[in-house]
């Protein structure tokens, strides 16, 4: 062909894709395309121009892969990529490429991978991983007649392999809980639940296979590779993430475990209409949601989530328990609080939302109604109460700004409640750890008060809990009915809590006899000090909550009836 017609390849501006096919058709430009669809003869075009469209959509169906196998299909490629779908381009005839310009049209779009190098299982190794990034469709293989004859070796061996490909898929759709113990995929990050995943499933002899995903907003290096290399090896019978970690914007993961017959549970351990808002769109029928606030339930549901589960956080008794080395003495107090004073958290929000001066001028009264009110969410307690903020707050263009209202307002509310109540311990000289200088403001250079850096979860809080008379539990206004992990670590190390009294905590103990709880800050100070002066009241509280965090609230509890749920749902 010569370099003037392949120039003429791309459509006019303003002209369609048909039209521009049969008008090059007319002119004999395509004279010499015969392709092949999966084995069989494809006439790309030709009279009667509908017919044929008709004809190729049939044979590259909606969701399939094009891969282009060898020169002379400039126009073929012209036409797939300005539909925007991927398309694949194998072709390693260089000399071609300088006539027809098809390589400099194309190697830089976006939606077109160009296959230059390697033998024929490198490049399928590499159409694979392609494959499974956009979603596992099946490969629709179009070959000229004339790359069979250039390298008969390399094209047709690679044409066969592709048409052969669905033998992959077909093993990687393992049958699905086919023994008593479910077989987990963990897509495993940094982050403090996911520690207590793996020593809980190993603990329950259920076996489980881990598989980084990076800690990046972009997804890590080979990671699609080495997911489909461990579902063929490992087999698993669900992929289970926490916070939806590993999982891509566009629905591209999801779309490939729907391909590949793997449901996907996802725990939610933090407030999932924050996460999910980057995640638009992705409920799909093999995704079940578990989240430790019920409240999130009904409005996941809402969504389009089909399965939501309520699963709240536990504890870990084999880090969490008596015997645990004591700390230093300078970790022991009559009272104790431990975590953040949210005074660096709230600044980062502000600045975050300078853009919206209607709402940082008024930020610290909105986050005192959101705290008291009923509502559940920023939003509903907007539209209720701030009619004229919720109507700026609508018409911000993005999600991303919406999302950064709701963590000023619930940061803030945060903020405001915990300051009560742990500035409510100064009269009985309280141990404070987490950020000193924040706490400092926070208790206006009270006298007594000691203050500590921050401690490990992990290392450090399994022994300063039970040196501690009381510790002091208030938690996040994200979570306005749930209950933290605190509530479990303290009494399971031996430890006396005394946490504010959520609505989701009598569920889970008993009030009065397994917790001790406050309904507003100003009752702190009066419980504190009769509960100091029962010893014998406080251990026997501490016993009784013990004994019902071993016997249903530890983490093995909470992964048997994660699979219990994907069992009954998936199997």
């Amino acid at each position: 062909m010569s370099k003037r017609k392949a120039e003429m390849l791309s459509p006019a501006k303003g002209q369609g894709l048909v039209e521009r096919a049969e008008a090059l058709e007319a002119e004999g430009a395509l004279a010499d395309l015969r392709l092949t669809v999966a084995g069989k003869p494809l006439h790309l075009w030709g009279r009667g121009g509908r017919q044929r469209e008709e004809e190729l959509a049939a044979s590259v169906p909606a969701g399939a892969l094009p891969v282009l196998l060898g020169p002379s299909l400039g126009l073929c490629l012209d036409i797939l990529a300005a539909s925007g779908r991927p398309v694949a381009v194998v072709d390693r005839e260089r000399e071609v490429w300088s006539h027809t310009g098809a390589h400099a049209r194309h190697a830089g779009s976006p939606n077109v991978l160009w296959l230059a190098e390697g033998d024929a299982a490198t490049v399928r190794e590499a159409l694979l991983a392609w494959q499974a990034k956009h979603g596992g469709g099946p490969f629709a293989p179009l070959m000229a007649p004339g790359a069979r004859r250039i390298a008969p070796d390399f094209y047709a061996a690679l044409a066969q392999a592709l048409a052969a490909s669905d033998a992959f898929w077909t093993s990687a759709r393992h049958a699905k809980f086919q023994s008593a113990a479910p077989r987990i995929l963990l897509l495993d990050r940094p982050y403090f639940l996911l520690r207590e995943i793996k020593d809980a499933l190993t603990r329950l002899n259920i076996p489980w296979a881990g598989l980084e995903v990076g800690t990046g907003d972009v997804g890590r290096e080979g990671f699609v590779e080495e997911l489909l290399r461990r579902v063929l090896e490992f087999k698993p019978d669900f992929v289970l993430t926490v916070n939806h970690f590993g999982l891509d914007r566009e629905g591209r993961l999801l779309g490939l475990l729907d391909r590949l017959g793997l449901p996907l549970a996802s725990w939610f351990v933090d407030n999932p209409h924050l996460i999910l808002a980057d995640f638009p769109g992705q409920a799909r029928a093999n995704t079940a949601l578990f989240t430790w606030d019920a409240d999130n339930v009904a409005s996941l549901k809402a969504q389009g989530f089909t399965q939501v589960s309520y699963l709240p956080l536990a504890t870990d008794p084999q880090r969490f328990h008596p015997a645990a080395t004591p700390g230093p003495k300078e970790w022991r107090a009559q009272v104790s609080f431990v975590g953040d004073s949210m005074t660096r958290a709230v600044a980062d929000s502000v600045q975050a939302c300078a853009a919206f001066p209607w709402l940082t001028a008024r930020y610290a009264e909105l986050a005192e109604g959101f705290a008291q009110a009923q509502a559940r969410s920023v939003e509903g307690y907007l539209a209720t109460s701030h009619p004229d903020v919720f109507a700026r707050y609508t018409q911000l263009p993005a999600p991303q700004d919406r999302l950064a209202c709701d963590a000023l307002i619930t940061w803030e509310a945060t903020r405001q409640y915990r300051w009560r109540c742990v500035a409510a311990l100064a009269p009985f000289a309280p141990l404070v750890a987490g950020d000193a200088d924040g706490w400092r403001a926070a208790f206006g250079g009270a006298g007594g008060v000691r203050y500590l850096s921050r401690l490990d979860y992990y290392a450090d809080l399994p022994s300063f809990y039970p040196l501690s008379g009381i510790s002091l539990n208030c938690t996040s206004r994200q979570m306005k009915g749930a209950v933290n992990q605190r509530v479990f670590d303290v009494p399971a190390c031996g430890g006396f809590v005394l946490t504010d009294g959520q609505e989701q905590l009598a569920g889970l103990f008993e009030p009065g006899r397994e917790v001790m709880q406050y309904a507003d800050p100003e009752e702190i100070p009066g419980l504190v000090e009769r509960l100091l002066a029962d010893a014998p009241l406080r251990a026997e509280v501490t016993a009784a909550a013990r004994k019902r965090i071993l016997g249903e609230h530890t983490y093995e509890h909470r992964l048997m009836e994660l699979c219990r749920v994907m069992r009954g749902t998936f199997a």
